[in-house]
């Protein structure tokens, strides 16, 4: 299941990230790599907020859908 497909709220493992090196090394630098925990604490106008190791980003639609998660 990707990112976007989750609910608000519930707390996933990341599996893996697809889509182009570019979005990869952005998510990366972010602390989202496979195995590491990831949270989506609220969806506004197309982006989501999400947790990822105590710290809150704002990710877009194409990252969010990027992002698979154990389901």
């Amino acid at each position: 299941m990707s990112l976007n497909k989750a609910k608000i709220g519930q707390t996933f493992t990341i599996v893996r990230i697809e889509g182009h090196e570019k979005i990869k090394k952005f998510l990366f630098t972010l602390g989202c790599f496979e195995g590491e925990c990831i949270t989506i604490i609220s969806k506004l106008a197309g982006n989501y907020i999400v947790n990822i190791k105590d710290s809150r980003y704002a990710i877009d639609e194409a990252m969010a859908k990027s992002i698979r998660l154990a389901a």
